[in-house]
């Protein structure tokens, strides 16, 4: 599990990370841990998820040196404002008990978003966030910010599967054409599609298993993929997607699946 992506900062993402989305504390702690004795070396949190100090701890005892290691978080819309930026990623890295973070993303196009991005360019000068990036940015959140004459952002994490990926299409291009790497949040769609026939059949073909299908899908596609699981065997099974690939017929039946699927929030919503 060594692959990375270069962001435009210069700096290297590990390909696939582990997302923590609305694990317990105790179920964090385990599942980071078991994460990183399995080869992950990239977790992502947020202030939201209520489990930084999880996260923390388990990186903090796993014994790998901590410019090994990726770890993100988010700044959630209730301290947005460029005056409240910088100290609510000092109190996430308190929690964290770390004295950086990899990455540092605005969670959601909030009205202050542009404000709050020159908290997080600030920050990343400071040198607290090493990169910075944005969450559920939609195309016109992108263009306003890409507009503005500030730094463009490193990742923009979106809701990402082949469930959504026509739908979603116009916002990853305008990402990628901006030189912005895309994050896949809910890349399994939160097990709602695991079954659907056509993700089955080249699972078995490929014998392998559909979430496997799917994040080899979104590694194709030049996304990063954050799965989410509690479970250490699925954890396990999830980081084993470098060694094989899908076909362009394969993709291309994925591509297809598209049904507009959101399984969370619906960044779409604000824009009127």
């Amino acid at each position: 599990m060594t692959s990375v992506v270069r962001l435009n900062d210069g700096r290297a993402l590990p390909s696939l990370g582990l997302g923590v989305f609305r694990l317990s504390p105790d179920e964090t702690r385990r599942s980071v841990e078991t994460a990183l004795s399995v080869g992950y070396r990239h977790v992502d949190t947020a202030t939201a998820y209520c489990n930084e100090a999880s996260v923390g701890a388990a990186v903090r005892a796993n014994g790998i040196a901590r410019d090994a290691l990726w770890v993100t978080t988010k700044l959630w819309n209730d301290d947005q404002g460029k005056g409240r930026v910088r100290p609510a990623l000092e109190r996430s890295l308190e929690r964290l008990q770390l004295d950086y973070v990899d990455l540092y993303l605005l969670h959601w196009p909030h009205e202050l978003r542009l404000e709050s991005w020159e908290g997080l360019v600030s920050l990343r000068e400071s040198g607290l966030a090493r990169s910075i990036g944005v969450s559920n940015f939609l195309v016109p959140h992108l263009d306003e910010l890409l507009a503005s004459g500030l730094p463009a952002p490193a990742v923009n994490q979106i809701e990402m599967s082949p469930f959504l990926y026509r739908t979603r299409s116009a916002t990853v291009e305008r990402t990628t054409a901006a030189g912005i790497v895309v994050e896949a949040y809910s890349p399994l769609t939160k097990g709602t599609r695991l079954d659907s026939s056509a993700l089955s059949a080249i699972a078995a073909r490929s014998s392998r298993s559909p979430a496997q299908v799917l994040l080899r899908w979104s590694l194709q596609k030049g996304f990063v993929p954050l799965p989410r699981s509690s479970n250490p065997e699925r954890i396990a099974q999830n980081a084993d997607v470098f060694g094989f690939s899908l076909s362009e017929s394969e993709i291309n039946v994925l591509d297809a699946l598209d049904e507009g699927l959101t399984t969370g929030w619906d960044p779409a919503s604000t824009l009127g």
